[in-house]
Formats: structure tokens, sequence, C-alpha cells
């Protein structure tokens, strides 16, 4: 922190001593088609930290602290961008009339959204970062969204809870795992395309943010196209069909403006087989401009979604039954039904007031979310799994059987999965007759309420140094519980576990019903307190920033269930966990010539560990991970960015190191230390990421383009954790396990074994023609590489040597055989070809836009992620489950989309 003093001192010496004339560049920002004004475009200087808005003339006055060589860019929802080199000397320029053509391809951002929803599939899936790049106009980062992101390709390897979504300023991630919703504004693509997006470690006028980037959402009416606009769209992703409409009144006389829009989205059936989709959306705005400086804005949305999830399957249920397969659905009464549905709905209300003058800007705001999170999942009690790909009932089980393989009984299993390939519900509802549940339909419900204040300044100081700061607060009430959907034609279910036959509620009915909470109830206490200050310097030569944050996160877990296996941990308060939390990071930007310039960037940071990773086994008991600490972070990257007349590009190398993570996993295991139904706790776990990106773009001619974009990274686990397992009930060996139900494993050998981050390679080359009459085409072909699945850290540990019935090592558990067996493997590389296009007309005033894509183009099969099973969890019994080739706890992989569409009509007045 003293260095930063330092520093913030010797930035204000040099702009009170450089200080100078400064030259004012000034113009108005029209519609080429329509020649109408268009408002809070974005001028800014390239390769400084210099940016104006146009007025509601379209006017804009933009300071430049020197004489020289400059590029101006211009930017603005909905528009091309433009950029316009000038010659500064000895006065002020005025640039007149500078024209934007309307862009025909923010209709892409629909066919993204189509995309990124499909992260409602699984929480695996739900970290890829596609959907936080929807507003940069960076080539590379383009690409990552529109054409990698169907592969689940991350920039850089991050998880999407390294950016920051911020809705008015606010920050919208989440507590529990760190990442924004992306539902909680779906199907609002009308009133959310005026976004301020900041990429990896540049400075942000809203927050000091994540290593991945920054995206600020505006809604305020007056930043929106006035009039009219209705659209429809057509697809085969995960939704069929979807009716938009859209109006926003412009500023009045009184000072008024607002915006109401609302959306529907359906699909009986998405790409993948029984995944239905319902969602709808409202949106409203009001916003009072007060006086030339004072205005306020209130903002509520709601957008309720509900859809049916899909499942990773092995390579031998791929080969039985393909690529679309879904074993969570099955008919009933002629009807599709799907086990496992999510359905989200979190309103948000949020006040915010803007004082605006020439030197100092503040916004203040506060939000209210509160709503549901639930997924369905059907729950069995001493019953068979109903699960058609449960491993029992698949081939592979009776070939790699103990005892011999059994080819008749392999078949016999083959020939029931390809006839009877979904769920039996009749089976289920006759397993249920006699009174007491076999089967019951449940929900696992997150009931949220959430409240924050926030307020964002921007402060002038002189022509050449800027400040920015900021404060939040937020407080999250958590109720998590499993209620039930559906007894299934029994008629109630008796709450034991039967495993122990212990009561889960001791205090409570035994007898459940249906919309009984059961199982586990508790609640969940956040609170979270961050500060950041910013201070930007403009030189003749060199743009630089320095900025800083602190924090403080508090959690605290409260039992509402007295459950029989932690009677004295279950219920009531536990103890109230607490991080201190801080964070550096500061640019230069150097102007080796007025085309070409360098740009360097550093953070280092201590952030709070998500919620999801504090607790062990928060569904039953208040014990955290031992000795739990913010975890670090460090970054650096260094790039170079050219702009010639024809040809502009950027070129990145970045170096990031997180250390100290926590990561809490579920799942059943068959170990050496036992078997049972475990929490797997990590603890001292790095990771590597460094790479190389790539973006170039030539102008060939007015009406054609050429993109080469490439990324090339090294994703790795950067240190050998701790892991400990907690054991729930059965199968344990007693004399290794604490009071607490734990089993310290020691340390996992993964250390340079390759994260599940996506394809760590990607490429992609594109062509662009766009014709004077407003129609366009484009092509690109991409290609992606060094993807691998999620590997198990339990098989790495020393209990993967030992024989459960000795507890001695397997005799050829030799070091050189376990790491044959354990070699990861990527999975196979693959092209893709997507083709979009689109026509615009302007007729009297109306504006009507076709946009279409092909995603896929020649049907390629790919996967895009899985992880491997732990269910094997000792060498024996890993061993004998690979005899075949085919063994019964493979791992289990997400398959991409294969040729899919996207159509939309768009008509605006």
């Amino acid at each position: 922190m003293r260095f930063s003093l330092i520093a913030i001192l010797f930035l204000l010496w040099q702009s009170t001593m450089c200080a100078q004339t400064s030259f004012s560049v000034e113009g108005e920002i029209l519609s080429l088609r329509s020649k109408t004004p268009i408002t809070n475009a974005k001028i800014s200087l390239e390769g400084f930290l210099i940016s104006s808005q146009s007025d509601s003339n379209g006017k804009f006055i933009l300071t430049i602290p020197k004489k020289g060589e400059y590029i101006i860019s211009i930017e603005a929802t909905d528009y091309i961008v433009k950029r316009l080199p000038i010659s500064v000397e000895n006065e002020g320029l005025d640039l007149g009339a500078l024209s934007l053509e309307q862009n025909i391809q923010i209709e892409q951002a629909d066919n993204l959204i189509s995309l990124s929803d499909s992260e409602l599939l699984d929480d695996e899936v739900s970290s890829n970062s596609s959907g936080l790049l929807r507003a940069t106009r960076d080539l590379f980062l383009n690409r990552a969204a529109f054409d990698f992101g169907q592969a689940f390709f991350r920039v850089r390897g991050y998880d999407s809870q390294n950016g920051t979504v911020l809705l008015n300023g606010i920050s919208m991630n989440k507590f529990y795992d760190g990442r924004p919703q992306w539902n909680n504004w779906g199907g609002m693509n009308d009133v959310t395309r005026n976004q301020q997006f900041t990429n990896g470690l540049e400075a942000s006028d809203y927050t000091f943010g994540g290593i991945l980037g920054n995206t600020n959402i505006d809604t305020r009416p007056s930043g929106l196209r006035p009039g009219t606009r209705l659209s429809t769209s057509y697809s085969n992703r995960t939704y069929a069909g979807r009716l938009m409409a859209t109006y926003t009144s412009g500023v009045q006389k009184s000072g008024l403006a607002y915006t109401v829009s609302g959306s529907r989205r359906w699909a009986k059936q998405g790409y993948i087989d029984g995944t239905l989709y319902d969602a709808f959306s409202f949106f409203g705005a009001l916003e009072y401009q007060i006086n030339e400086k004072n205005s306020v804005n209130f903002t509520a949305l709601w957008a309720s979604n509900r859809r049916g999830r899909s499942s990773a399957i092995t390579e031998e249920v791929f080969e039985l039954v393909g690529k679309k397969y879904n074993p969570y659905w099955g008919e009933q009464d002629e009807e599709v039904r799907n086990s496992r549905e999510r359905k989200i709905a979190e309103p948000v209300f949020m006040f915010n007031h803007y004082f605006n003058s020439e030197k100092f800007s503040l916004n203040t705001g506060i939000a209210y979310q509160f709503g549901k999170n639930s997924r369905s999942r059907l729950g069995y009690y001493n019953a068979p799994n109903p699960d058609p790909t449960y491993y029992r009932y698949l081939p592979s089980f009776y070939i790699n059987s103990p005892v011999g393989a059994n080819f008749i009984s392999a078949n016999t299993a083959k020939e029931g999965l390809l006839n009877n390939p979904q769920m039996d519900w009749n089976q289920i509802y006759t397993a249920n007759s006699n009174g007491q549940a076999a089967y019951v339909l449940y929900d696992d419900v997150v009931d949220d309420t959430q409240i924050s204040l926030n307020t964002v300044g921007n402060l002038i100081l002189t022509d050449r140094l800027l400040m920015d700061f900021g404060l939040t607060y937020k407080n999250l009430n958590s109720e998590n519980y499993a209620r039930i959907n559906d007894l299934l034609g029994a008629d109630f279910h008796a709450d034991v576990d039967p495993f122990s036959d212990t009561l889960n509620d001791s205090q409570g009915s035994v007898e459940k019903r249906e919309d009984d909470i059961f199982n586990y109830n508790y609640r969940m206490n956040a609170d979270q307190f961050e500060s950041f200050i910013q201070f930007k310097y403009n030189h003749e030569k060199w743009s630089a920033f320095m900025s800083a944050k602190y924090g403080a996160t508090y959690f605290q877990r409260t039992g509402l269930f007295k459950n029989d296996r932690y009677s004295d941990s279950s219920l009531g308060e536990g103890e109230e966990i607490g991080f201190k939390t801080y964070g550096v990071k500061s640019g230069i930007t150097y102007k080796l010539t007025e085309r070409h310039w360098l740009s360097a960037h550093g953070s280092f940071m201590k952030r709070p560990p998500v919620l999801q990773n504090v607790f062990i086994n928060p569904r039953e008991n208040n014990s955290v991970v031992p000795d739990i600490q913010s975890e670090t972070n460090s970054t650096v990257d260094l790039n170079y960015f050219l702009r010639l007349p024809k040809l502009t590009g950027r070129l990145t190398g970045f170096y990031t190191r997180f250390q100290n993570t926590t990561d809490v996993n579920f799942f059943f295991a068959d170990a050496g230390v036992g078997s049972d139904f475990v929490q797997e706790v990590l603890t001292g776990l790095d990771k590597l990421h460094m790479g190389t990106e790539l973006g170039l773009e030539y102008q060939l001619s007015s009406a054609v383009k050429l993109t080469a974009v490439a990324a090339v990274g090294k994703y790795v686990y950067a240190s050998d954790p701790n892991v400990a397992i907690n054991f729930d009930t059965a199968g344990r060996e007693e004399d290794l396990i604490n009071l607490e139900g734990t089993v310290d494993l020691g340390v996992a050998k993964i250390k340079d074994y390759k994260l599940a981050q996506g394809p760590q390679q990607a490429y992609a080359i594109g062509i662009e023609y766009r014709d004077p009459k407003y129609w366009w085409v484009s092509a690109t072909t991409n290609y992606l590489a060094s993807n691998y699945a999620n590997i198990s850290t339990l098989t790495r540990t020393q209990s993967f040597y030992l024989d459960p019935e000795t507890n001695l090592p397997f005799v050829d558990a030799t070091e050189e055989n376990v790491n044959q067996a354990l070699a990861q493997k990527s999975l196979e590389n693959f092209y893709l070809l997507n083709l979009v296009g689109g026509k615009s007309w302007l007729k009297k005033g109306k504006y009507i836009s076709v946009f279409g894509s092909i995603n896929n183009l020649f049907d390629g099969v790919f996967r895009t992620g899985g992880y491997e099973q732990s269910r094997n969890g000792n060498y024996g019994q890993f061993k004998q489950d690979n005899l075949s080739g085919t063994p019964s706890f493979a791992p289990k992989y997400w398959y991409g989309y294969g040729r899919t569409y996207f159509l939309n009509l768009a008509y605006s007045f």
C-alpha cells in the first residue's frame, strides 16, 4: 500500500507540473440512414483513458491534453464502430456531422443468448463466460463469444466468476458460486443492449472488477432508441420460438422517459431429447430527469425460466443411443415428462439516482432481489434406481463382472436399453401403490432475498488526472430446503435416511406429504462490504491507472432441522465465518506511434471463497472447511495493438495463478477407506493459466473484410492439494474416521494435470461481405483442440492403492501401473463452420431486419467437456472395471450441438 500511495502522489505531481493548454475536439453523431442524432454514443481516444459521450442532440466534446496524431473511436449501441484518424495542431477541431451505420449483427446477440441458455443444463457448464462478452467490440472476444462459445470455450480458461456483471452499477454476481445468473435478465435483449464492457484488467469506471472483465448494463430509457420494436425468432437450439415486444417513449418535455418490454420463449423439446423450455420476461423502467444534473431511474425486471435438464453420458451410452439422448425423461399419458426440471424466477427492483456535472458524476442505487431457484429430481428409497443408464442396467456391468463376462446378459441389457431407453413412469406409480412412497419427485429449492446498496463516483481532478471510487454493501438471506413436488401416487413419504435408519427431522413429523419440506432445511446469511478507488492519468505518450479495493465478507449457517446423524451440529446457528480481502491492480499504455502501442497490466488480490466452498455439508450440519482462508490471485498481461488504415489487431500474452483455493464436491465413492456418499474437500489447491491471444482484422475492400483469431493456452493444476472426505452413514472403516466423520487422505498427486476449462487451443478464420444495399453474409471456420475432462482427485490419493479388505496396497499397484491407468487424455479436436447473414430495409421511417445463422454446418460430433467418475476409488476396482475396454464407471461427457439454426425477424418504428 506504501507503493500505491507514492505512485498516486507522483501522478498528482505530474499532473500539476506538466499541466498545459488542452485542446477540444467536437462533433455531432448522426444515424446514417435516418439522419437523427445518436444519444449516449461513446467517443474515446484509442490508447488513452480519455472518453466522452454524445448528448441528446448527438453532440460531444472530447478534451485532448496535447497536439499530435490520434485515432478517435465512436461506439453506439446497435451501430457499427467508426474509427477516425485526426491531427490536432495549435487549436481545437470541429469534426462536424459524423454518421454511424446501423449494425444488422445486433441480432447475433439473440443468437448468443440461445447458446448461453444451454448453460442451464448443468453446473459443469454454467461457468462458461461467453455471455459476459456480448458488449465487446474486440475481434478476439467476439469470436470467443459467438463462435467458440458453442464449444464452451472459456477466455483464458477463466470461470465466469472472474468477471463482474452489473445492472446500473450494482453487481449481479451471486454469493453462492460467484457467477452472474444470466437467466435473471434472459429474454430482455432489447433493453439490455446499452452495455459498457472492459476487458481483463483494464480500468472500469464502475467497479474494481475481476480479471476476466466487467460489463455494466445501463437500463435508463434515455439511452435506448425511442419507438416500438417487435421481433420473432425460430430456432432448434434451446428454444423453438420467441416473441418480443418493446416500447421506449424517449425523453419527453416533462423530463420523463419510460420503457416497457416483454418476451415469451418456448419449446416442447430443445436440441437434446426431453428438454422442454418455457420462459417469459417482463421489464419496465421509468426515468425522470429532474434537471440538467440530476435524474432518477426505477427499474423492475422479472424473468421466469422453466426447462428440462439433460445429463452427461458415458461413451458406451453414446454408442448405443446417440448424442441427443437424455435419460431423465419418459412418457406419461403420452406426454413427455422430465424428472429433472430447473425453475428460476428472481425478480429485481432497482432505484438509482444520477448526478452529472462537468467535473463530477455520481450514481447511487439500491436493489432488492428475491425469488426461487429450484431443481427437481427423483428420489428413490429402498427401491431400484429409475435411471435407465444406471450402471447395473448396461452391458458393461455383465462384461466386467468379477466372476467372468456374461455376454448373454450383456446382450439382454443392450436390447433392454434400445427397446426402453426412457424412464418408466408407470412402473414408478405402481411401486408407490402401497401407500408409503418408494419414489418421490422433489425440488431442491434455494429461496433468496438480497438487498444491495451501491454508489459509484467519477471525478475529473485535472485535464490529465481522473478518479473513480465506489462503495457496495450486500446482504443475503437464503432459505435452502427440499420440498416434495409429487408423491407419484403414494400417500406419504417416511423422512428416514435409508442407510442409517435415522431421522432427517427428529423434531418434526416422520410422515411427509406433498408440498412439505423434508430431508434438509437450513438458512444461509451473507454480508459483504466492498470499496474501491482508482486513479487514471493521461500523458502525451502514455496513460496509466492504479486501483485498489478492500472488502469484508461474512457467512453463517442456521440449521432448521435437527438431524439424528448430527444431533449436536445440525440445529441452530453455526459460527460466523469472516474474510477480510483486498486487491490492487495497475496498467500502463505506451504509444509507440499513433498506429502502434503497448499496454501492460498487473494485479494481486485476495478474495473470499464462494459460499458453496465454505461449508462441508450444509444440508445436514454447520461444519466449516477447517482452516479455510481467502483465495489469492496474481495476474499479468502484455498487449500489443495495431491500428493501420486497413489492418487492425491485438496480440496478448497473459499469466495467472490462483492459489489457496478450496473446492467441495459430492459423489458416491468406493474407496480404500470405505464406501458411501461423501463430501470431498480440497484445500491448498493452486491453478495456473498462461497463454496468448491474437485477433487480426483486414479490410480487403470497402465491402469485404477478413479476420483471423487464435488462442493458445496452458491451464493446469499447479499444486498437489490436500484431500479429505466426509462420510455420511454407511460402509465406513470407523477406526480411520474422526468424530466428525472425516477421513484425511493426504495430498492428491495432480500437479501438471490439465484443467477442464474448455478447449485450450482455438483458431478461426473468417470472411465477411457487407453490401452497400444493406445486406451482409459471413462465414467462419473454427478449429478447437486440447480439451480435457475433469479429473477425479480421489483416485490420485494414496487411498487408491489400498485394498479395502486388507487395508494394504494391491500387489500390482505400482506407481508405473497407476500412472498408466490414470493418464489424462485429450478429448477429440474438431472443426466447426458457422454461417451468418442478414438484410435490413428502411421504409418511411420503419426499420425491418432479418438475421439468420447456421452453426456447425457439417453436423460434426464433438464433446464439449466431461468428468471422470470417482466410483472406482481403488486400483483393484479400477483395473477390473477396465479389463474389457468398456468400463461401467467410465468418464461421462457432454456432447455439443450438431447442425443448428437461428432465424430472427425484427420490425421497428
